[in-house]
């Protein structure tokens, strides 16, 4: 396919009422004459894009472990909620039973000081093992794949590490308290059994949330691929989505990161039911495909034309012939850089049916494939014009060649819409009047012009 930069390319359609172009019929001059006349002209951006996903989401062993149960296959329908997948790890829930008894053991513990001969070094201790324990929790946290489930987990995690630093602060100050007479070591020993409760708690809570993760299961309704995301067309799986309608945003999965897979061609990255999986792993990917859409790159150029409701044909390479519809839903604020290396911004399309030239209807894509936006992004009806040739730049300026009693003169023109054979002219020439079409650079001010 025929690919086009993304700068503004212009495609007019003209109904014209008076339009007479010629060549200095015999002569070699080069130059041409015609008139401006009436028709109507659309402005076309045009713009790489991708087809992207409603949503996406990939799930991934949240531990180490074996996978033990796999109830889907690939190509297969899933609704949300929906049993996927199943990975035993003895390690988390041997995790889980060391949290659940210490939390048992905390909240059985006294708040009395027998024994205690320095609180300030058994609070240092529980800071190191709280500190510790934190950093392993955001450390197993960054394996997981799925956006929804790690954000969930370090959301949690920063909970867990406030409640505790506040319980711990107040330790602290009763101690003290206790140094300066203030408060006596009960005080200080049930404000520090506080601190460690709230430590074991967030253990716990977190030791369960990993079990409870072991189970996977389909966070959107889709269909189900193994292994995570690969497109490599993308440059990463926001690209593959973005089409959000009707308010909801589309969820986004990284594909890079620990874990996350993708396969070569005639590779299934399918982990078979009772291999060995690390935290992490990628296991199946859910694609939500129930609404197709387009992220276009355009350049800066272009931008500001490109507003929500703009209207756009849209080709795709792996559907030679086929013209689909498309409309602008948003645009991003902040550029990006373009697959050319210049400054773009992405702007994200809700993608209609497409037919064939015959009329036949055209297949669905698929997210990830490449396509070509054409916004048109502005037209107008009965306006005058003149062909695109016509128009040359001076000074600034823009300006054509008028034909007064057979001479050139040069004359100022405001223009509108450009189409890519016509432009609207809004000032400077009247409908009928006769202009240079061709070989304006072959032209002088009031050089006489061959009839």
């Amino acid at each position: 396919m025929y690919r086009v930069p993304s700068r503004t390319i212009a495609v007019a359609v003209l109904i014209l009422v008076s339009l007479t172009g010629a060549s200095c019929s015999g002569n070699d001059s080069g130059i041409g004459l015609g008139s401006a006349g009436r028709g109507d002209v659309a402005e076309v951006v045009d713009a790489p894009a991708t087809i992207t996903a409603r949503a996406a989401a990939t799930l991934t062993a949240a531990a180490d472990g074996t996978l033990i149960s796999l109830s889907v296959k690939p190509g297969d329908t899933v609704t949300a909620g929906q049993v996927l997948a199943v990975v035993d790890s003895p390690g988390a829930r041997r995790r889980l039973e060391e949290a659940g008894a210490a939390l048992d053991a905390l909240k059985n513990a006294g708040g009395g000081g027998a024994g205690v001969k320095n609180l300030s070094a058994q609070q240092r201790r529980t800071d190191d093992a709280a500190a510790k324990a934190f950093s392993d929790a955001r450390a197993a946290a960054a394996q997981i794949a799925d956006v929804a489930v790690r954000t969930t987990l370090t959301t949690q995690i920063d909970l867990a590490e406030r409640t505790y630093q506040e319980a711990a602060a107040s330790a602290r100050a009763v101690i003290q308290s206790v140094q300066r007479g203030l408060a006596s070591v009960s005080q200080a020993m049930a404000a520090l059994t506080q601190a460690q409760r709230a430590q074991a708690q967030s253990a716990f809570d977190l030791a369960q949330t990993t079990v409870d993760q072991l189970t996977l299961r389909a966070p959107v309704a889709g269909v189900v691929q193994f292994g995570g995301t690969s497109a490599a067309s993308a440059s990463s799986i926001t690209d593959l989505l973005g089409a959000a309608t009707g308010g909801q945003a589309p969820v986004s999965v990284p594909t890079g990161g620990a874990g996350a897979g993708g396969a070569g061609p005639g590779v299934d990255p399918a982990v078979p039911v009772g291999g060995r999986v690390s935290a992490g792993t990628a296991i199946l990917t859910v694609v939500d495909v129930s609404e197709l859409g387009l992220m276009a790159e355009v350049d800066e150029t272009d931008v500001l034309l490109v507003q929500p409701g703009v209207t756009a044909k849209v080709e795709l390479d792996a559907a030679p012939g086929a013209t689909y519809d498309a409309t602008v839903t948003s645009a991003d604020v902040l550029p990006s850089t373009s697959a050319r290396g210049g400054v773009a911004y992405r702007s994200r399309l809700r993608l209609g049916t497409g037919t064939y030239d015959d009329g036949r209807p055209a297949p669905s894509p698929r997210p990830g494939m490449n396509a070509v936006a054409h916004l048109q992004v502005r037209s107008i009806h009965d306006a005058v014009t003149v062909p695109a040739a016509a128009v040359f730049n001076v000074g600034g300026k823009d300006v054509v060649w008028l034909v007064r009693g057979g001479r050139a003169v040069q004359q100022p023109v405001s223009v509108g819409v450009s189409g890519q054979d016509r432009i609207q002219v809004l000032s400077g020439v009247s409908d009928g009047d006769q202009i240079v079409v061709r070989g304006t650079d072959k032209v002088k001010q009031g050089m006489e012009l061959p009839r």
